[in-house]
């Protein structure tokens, strides 16, 4: 194996040869049967290549042929480094029996967040990175699955963000007669903050020290300033690190577009549960984390993740364009019910209830008061047809669940499009 300039075929121009012992280590980190040292090791020449802008060229159909070529890359998800493949009808091939044959495992998010999606709250403190070389070996949650077989996995940042959706209040709309006499984008995130003072990146470091919500805090460097001076006492066993969460009306790549401000550029490709068959438009709200990173040669923002919500002026989460109109129906109902004595709240659960049964995550669960005999009815708005029934096999298991948190009313997209969904909230909230 040899390290070869970026970009070029390894063959004609000059290689670097790598030595017997690193070659092998890199292979047992490769092939995931390596030891914690073959780790660090094949992590540190991955690493080093990317900064010295160097690929890795395989010598597995000898020194004679133009070979087959490794780059090195960055997994957001595990912050870290790995190899990844070059390939292409031009680029030659790995040989069948060698270990760079086969991709190297990684992770990432393949599919829209679904009620079979596990979702339980992140546990430790508000914090993303590991101090090195801890990092080396970090896995990005228990929850994760081999790449090769493209399943699902839900990226530590995502459940940090609804931590703090949670923990501020902001997944819930209130009764009318308890709405602010405005609404505004400035409240929303001061509620995010408020939030932040009761979270901590690591013992004794308050959240709302280092969370910035507003892009200029990065471009104008105050957000990397501040992180280095609190790294100054951070506490063992905890890497420096802060947060930015802005609104956004779209991500594209590894590109955040904040409104009223710049773009943001992150170092890996910003997260979302948008995926090809079930597209989620913005607007998001987007949270970054910001750390070391050895190409800026300081602080800068290393991955982001943009979950859809309902609006600029509503922190409301929403996992599809469905829940988003269903959402929408949900509001203009409680007004009606409102006309009518009785008060309506909307709350979106983030992570999963516990019944008799089993855990589950209602779409929507709506309390309804009557200001005129003070009876309270709940009901969960579950949001069906999202999926087809291959996708959904136990279907019938998770409606007994939700049964057991409050009686189920199910909207499809059929009755958002011919206008029944109104109706039918009304007829389950009024009898």
């Amino acid at each position: 194996m040899w390290l070869i300039d970026r970009y070029s075929d390894g063959f004609s121009a000059a290689r670097i040869p790598l030595p017997a012992v690193l070659q092998s280590a890199l292979v047992r980190w490769y092939t995931g049967e390596g030891t914690r040292r073959d780790e660090e090791a094949g992590i540190l020449l991955v690493q080093q290549a990317r900064i010295g802008e160097k690929w890795i060229a395989c010598g597995c159909l000898g020194s004679n042929c133009r070979p087959p070529i490794l780059t090195p890359a960055f997994l957001s998800e595990a912050e870290t480094y790995y190899l990844r493949r070059l390939t292409g009808s031009l680029r030659p091939e790995h040989l069948s029996n060698c270990p760079f044959f086969r991709d190297q495992a990684t992770n990432r998010i393949s599919e829209v967040r679904s009620p079979e999606t596990p979702a339980d709250p992140p546990g430790g403190y508000f914090e993303i990175l590991r101090p090195a070389p801890e990092k080396l070996a970090q896995r990005p949650d228990s929850q994760s699955t081999d790449d090769r077989t493209r399943n699902a996995s839900v990226p530590r940042l995502a459940r940090l963000l609804w931590r703090m959706l949670d923990v501020s209040g902001l997944a819930v709309a209130p009764p009318v007669s308890a709405e602010p006499a405005e609404r505004s984008i400035a409240r929303e995130f001061k509620a995010l903050s408020g939030a932040a003072a009761k979270l901590e990146i690591a013992p004794g470091v308050e959240l709302g020290r280092a969370l910035w919500t507003h892009a200029d805090a990065l471009h104008s460097r105050r957000a990397y300033a501040v992180i280095r001076d609190l790294a100054r006492a951070w506490p063992r066993g905890h890497a420096p690190q802060g947060f930015l969460s802005v609104f956004a009306q779209r991500v594209s790549g590894s590109t955040i577009y904040p409104a009223g401000a710049d773009p943001i550029t992150v170092a890996n490709r910003v997260q979302s549960p948008s995926v090809r068959d079930n597209p989620v438009k913005g607007p998001f709200l987007v949270i970054g984390v910001i750390g070391e990173y050895p190409e800026a040669h300081g602080y800068a923002p290393l991955r982001a993740y943009a979950q859809p919500i309902y609006s600029g002026t509503r922190f409301i989460p929403v996992d599809s364009e469905f829940e988003r109109s269903i959402l929408r129906t949900l509001l203009d109902t409680r007004w009606t019910l409102h006309r009518h004595g009785i008060d309506v709240a909307i709350e979106k659960p983030i992570f999963d209830r516990l019944t008799p049964l089993g855990a589950c995550r209602p779409s929507f669960l709506l309390e309804a008061r009557s200001r005129n005999t003070g009876e309270v009815r709940r009901i969960v708005v579950e949001a069906t047809g999202m999926m087809s029934d291959e996708a959904r096999p136990s279907k019938a298991a998770a409606l007994g669940r939700l049964t057991q948190i409050a009686p189920v009313v199910a909207l499809t997209p059929n009755d958002l499009k011919t206008g029944h969904a109104g109706s039918i909230l009304l007829e389950a909230l009024s009898d």
